[in-house]
């Protein structure tokens, strides 16, 4: 096999993941999983990354939080809240919630009200698999407490 094919090869391989901007050696927190989540990104994202998805307990500093969220999760802000506490400084939470037309979908302006009150900037949306969509939240660049 060439080098050209051979990188073409790597290239297409875990997409998804890497469309979320995930690289080896994140540290990713996952919060909100449940039997309805995306199984094949969460391979994607733990092979791109070279680690396991640490759960809701996860006490050290995270560099992304993979966020599952439903309607009846609970309220959104209350949620991202809880989302930042892991985050380091310069991470990012991907909200991922279930597309229109599915069980437990959000509203995206339910979202664009719910993140500056938690504190956070929303800079893009994508589609994250077949049933999720993904939304990328950042906080502010300096926040007490964190490295």
């Amino acid at each position: 096999m060439s080098a050209t094919a051979d990188r073409a090869e790597t290239d297409g391989e875990y997409q998804a993941a890497r469309r979320l901007g995930f690289t080896s050696g994140q540290v990713v927190q996952e919060i909100g999983y449940d039997e309805d989540c995306d199984e094949e990104l969460r391979s994607e994202i733990e092979a791109v990354t070279g680690g396991e998805l640490f759960d809701e307990d996860y006490e050290d500093v995270a560099d992304a939080v993979l966020l599952w969220y439903r309607e009846d999760d609970g309220d959104l802000v209350d949620v991202l809240v809880d989302a930042l506490t892991s985050l380091a400084d310069g991470g990012h939470i991907w909200l991922l919630t279930p597309k229109a037309g599915r069980d437990g979908h959000i509203e995206p302006s339910d979202i664009g009200e719910a993140a500056p009150t938690a504190g956070l900037t929303q800079t893009s949306s994508v589609s994250a698999g077949r049933d999720w969509a993904g939304t990328r939240l950042v906080a502010p660049k300096a926040r007490v407490g964190k490295r």
